[in-house]
């Protein structure tokens, strides 16, 4: 039944996509081949993950400005990242810090881990310890495959409003907009994901003997402010809470 749903949330962007082209616009190959695509959106690999992972890692990093490796930021994240460790369940992990003012950090499945130079001026090297730790999580738990599915799902769908003949839907569907749809969808994970990524943070610091603090503190820091960390996750006090509860049964 799981298998089921998975399926189906996965297929719901084709769904909208063609109620909005109409099916009387496409040819019944076309209906097929999306058909086709919807299922191999619905039951990517772990390796086909890691090759599109790969991919978008490779286009973000051409679009955004890295920190060179003899800048203080490179050199600060190598010295936070050590104690992190560089592989990740048999995935080589590659540490980068891209500089933009904006307050974030992500993972994907192919071991990319970028760090935003905002997020490093906000924090402490133990606060980024826990907040990638927490990245990282998401990746090892399968979240990153689920999203990644659903965003492939989005591109199958905007392909099909391009498709379709209709002028304005793929104006629409070519445009930026699209693309920052897809990393947006990639970015919402449930409270449930989030609260487990929290935990696998805690149990990783530990594990590396971290000092799991950090990503208390972390949270108090984010829920202070505008982060894109922090969008449609729950709430940072909470979670703050949830870490420090951990961190005093463990002094017991």
């Amino acid at each position: 039944m799981k298998k089921h749903q998975k399926t189906l949330l996965v297929a719901l962007p084709l769904v909208a996509a063609m109620s909005l082209v109409g099916c009387k616009n496409m040819s019944a190959d076309d209906l097929t081949s999306l058909g086709m695509k919807s299922l191999k959106a619905a039951t990517l690999s772990d390796n086909d993950v890691k090759a599109l992972s790969q991919k978008s890692c490779a286009q973000m990093d051409a679009q955004s400005r890295i920190a060179p490796k003899n800048s203080v930021y490179t050199k600060r994240l190598n010295k936070i990242a050590k104690a992190l460790g560089n592989n990740l369940d048999g995935t080589p992990i590659n540490y980068k810090v891209y500089i933009t003012k904006d307050v974030n950090a992500w993972a994907m499945a192919n071991g990319c881990v970028r760090v935003y130079s905002g997020l490093m001026d906000m924090m402490t090297d133990n606060e980024i310890q826990g907040v990638l730790g927490h990245e990282l999580g998401h990746v090892a738990l399968g979240h990153s495959k689920k999203a990644m599915q659903v965003a492939y799902a989005t591109e199958i769908a905007r392909d099909a409003a391009a498709a379709s003949g209709n002028a304005k839907l793929a104006s629409l569907s070519n445009s930026s907009l699209g693309a920052l749809a897809s990393a947006v969808i990639n970015a919402q994970f449930s409270q449930k994901q989030e609260q487990d990524a929290d935990n696998y943070s805690f149990d990783y610091l530990v594990k590396k003997k971290i000092n799991p603090t950090g990503l208390a503190t972390a949270f108090d820091k984010l829920g202070g402010g505008d982060s894109s960390i922090l969008s449609s996750h729950p709430s940072s006090s909470a979670r703050a809470d949830n870490i420090r509860k951990k961190i005093a049964e463990l002094k017991k």
